[in-house]
């Protein structure tokens, strides 16, 4: 047997998702077979190319693509699925063996984005980052790191359209006129050297990997008040950021447990924490904060030893300052070694976001593609080398902002996309567009402006500048589930919005015709937006009737999945206090699609859905000449309301 067919035996039985009931992206979806990756082309048996001189042991692998991109932290995830649930096709490259960036098992930091861990209800993002929160408290109620690291590597590589490169770092392009032609990317764990050619390349990676050897426009450090007029920003520019943090969990083991710090940890004393104060120590500790004062690139090694020092120091006062007696039972049970990293460099785009946008002075922006809304959470760069200054100062905006499309790609590199930390930003706005729930729906965003402009031969520029492309695109992202504040389904396609809509029965307020007003949100004790009917006997119904008997082929599901509610994975136990990790209860659990024809009076049965869990679900099914289409709910994940936002049809 040759290593071929031996490769091939080995991964013939790995043709179906771990999580694939979980995914709510289709009807078909829960029956799907998923093919194994084409470990073929990412590590052929003979190079496709001759050796590179200057080191003959790395195997040239040469691969195509339409959008690359470098980084797989959320917002390269989320890129990445978007761009190829698009219909594009994808190369995405990370330069460690785990997804996730921050939030993964490496770092263990919690995602928050707009709602503030849960300070303003009803504002929680959607789309893809609302599909993997809602699959994670359902398949990780033990709240396993690991299995979030499992979670976002299944949907990479169930992802036919998604070619998936761990262990690998992004290390040049080709490049002329301003345009990127070739990234090169080396794996040094399997000694291979990518040259991937793509049409549209994004830069996810935070540090500006990509961008910077393509040459992009860079800044870094914090802008002085005279540049933006903002009166959050420093009075005199420097090169200074937020700096790093290393994170530990801990647990109560039921006996005594001591701990003898190393030689090198920091001596911690009680005026070091006077700002800092210490509540509980299962999970800590965000503000055991360190470097913003030096460049976090290069200075990462020293860096990382500071962080292990002082976090180190600070759990030996909690064990053995007598400040703390009920520790006595506990002990360190993961310690971090990869520091999660708040800021370093930022690119330059066709607009530089400020404070100005976030505050709501600008106006709304007409290329509006994503949505923000965490505090602008300015950190002393000396960190935890300030015990005078309190560790944080923020100041939320007065709502949830939109974020331009002109603020995700390069002003000087033609064809780059950027989403994440390192968008077009001054760093008083950074402070706030930094946080990874508000990095994924960016990263939604730009997988999803790179494949229009894969699709309809745009340069990112080019899609900016033209309304009708812009608008276009803004439908095709509301239609994801991406929330765009103050716009709704304007869809010229969706034909629910020409039925008329009755139901079985309705709670106050909650008007059957909600459902096709293109609004996806309500604010808590609203019902503006959803229509919902109490659960008997015989479940509810909705119904949409057609005069002229339109022909379907999809009908696409929105349904209440309490954003009013917090939904993050936390290791702190008050963080995870907030959260159900489970199905949450308002979301339509079992339901069907029925279908009349014109002229008939039966019903037809289109789909039948058990176990959902899920807030957004698309049904396909053969075109189909219907003069109504009525939905049944049987039963949700536990509210007596039947609940749902919008209902979409399409031929």
């Amino acid at each position: 047997m040759n290593r071929r067919d031996f490769l091939s035996l080995a991964t013939a039985s790995t043709t179906c998702s771990l999580w694939v009931n979980l995914n709510g992206w289709g009807a078909d979806v829960s029956t799907a077979k998923v093919a194994a990756p084409d470990f073929d082309a990412v590590a052929p048996v003979r190079p496709s190319s001759s050796p590179l001189p200057h080191d003959p042991h790395l195997t040239v692998v040469d691969l195509a693509c339409d959008v690359f991109i470098a980084g797989g932290g959320m917002a390269g995830v989320c890129a990445a699925l978007a761009a190829a649930r698009q219909g594009t096709k994808v190369v995405l490259v990370q330069d460690r063996s785990r997804l996730g960036g921050n939030s993964s098992s490496e770092v263990k930091m919690h995602i928050v984005g707009a709602d503030i861990h849960g300070a303003r209800p009803g504002w929680r993002e959607g789309g893809i980052l609302e599909e993997l929160r809602l699959d994670d408290a359902v398949a990780n109620p033990q709240r396993s790191r690991e299995m979030w690291d499992l979670l976002l590597y299944d949907k990479l590589v169930s992802e036919p359209n998604i070619t998936l490169l761990l262990d690998t770092t992004c290390v040049g392009v080709e490049a002329g006129d301003g345009v990127i032609h070739r990234a090169h990317a080396r794996c040094d764990k399997t000694e291979h050297f990518y040259r991937v050619a793509a049409k549209q390349f994004a830069d996810c990676t935070g540090d500006c990997r990509l961008g910077v050897v393509a040459g992009a426009e860079i800044r870094r450090g914090r802008e002085a008040k005279s540049e933006f007029n903002e009166s959050l920003a420093v009075d005199r520019a420097d090169q200074a950021t937020l700096g790093s943090t290393i994170l530990f969990t801990a647990r109560d083991y039921g006996r005594p447990v001591p701990f003898i710090p190393p030689s090198w940890a920091r001596k911690v004393t009680k005026d070091m924490l006077r700002l800092r104060p210490i509540h509980s120590w299962e999970y800590g500790y965000w503000w055991v904060e360190w470097g913003g004062a030096l460049d976090t690139i290069r200075d990462n090694e020293r860096i990382r030893f500071q962080l292990l020092a002082i976090t180190l120091g600070v759990w030996d006062y909690i064990k053995n300052s007598g400040e703390h007696p009920s520790s006595a039972h506990w002990a360190l049970d993961w310690l971090g070694m990869v520091p999660g990293k708040r800021g370093s460099r930022r690119m330059v785009g066709d607009h530089i976001l400020t404070e100005h946008d976030l505050m709501g002075r600008q106006g709304e922006p007409p290329d509006a593609v994503a949505m923000g809304g965490w505090g602008m959470d300015d950190h002393p760069p000396g960190g935890f080398d300030r015990p005078d200054l309190p560790p944080f100062k923020t100041v939320p905006p007065p709502h949830p902002y939109n974020i331009p499309l002109r603020c995700l790609y390069s002003r000087n590199v033609a064809n780059l996309w950027m989403a994440g930390r390192n968008i077009s930003a001054s760093h008083v706005a950074f402070t706030s567009t930094r946080v990874m729930a508000t990095c994924a729906v960016m990263g939604q965003a730009v997988g999803t402006a790179a494949a229009y402009c894969v699709q309809h031969q745009l340069r990112p520029r080019q899609l900016a500048q033209s309304p009708s492309d812009i608008q276009a695109l803004q439908q095709r992202l509301l239609r994801d589930d991406q929330t765009i504040r103050g716009r709704r389904n304007e869809d010229p396609g969706d034909l629910a919005k020409k039925a008329e809509v009755t139901a079985s029965g309705s709670v106050a307020e909650a008007d059957p015709a909600n459902v096709i007003n293109g609004w996806v949100r309500d604010l808590p004790g609203r019902w503006e937006n959803r229509w919902g009917a109490l659960l008997g006997p015989e479940g509810v119904w909705l119904q949409l009737t057609w005069k002229d008997a339109p022909t379907l082929s999809q009908v696409q599901l929105c349904f209440d999945t309490g954003f009013q509610r917090e939904l993050t994975l936390s290791q702190q136990d008050s963080v995870n206090a907030k959260v159900i990790r489970a199905p949450q209860p308002e979301t339509v659990r079992d339901y069907q699609l029925q279908a009349q024809k014109p002229g008939s009076s039966d019903w037809t049965t289109l789909v039948e859905v058990r176990n959902n869990h899920q807030r957004l679900r698309r049904h396909t099914f053969e075109p189909l000449q219907v003069s109504a289409l009525r939905l049944r709910i049987s039963a949700t994940q536990g509210s007596d309301t039947a609940r749902l936002y919008e209902i979409r049809c399409y031929a």
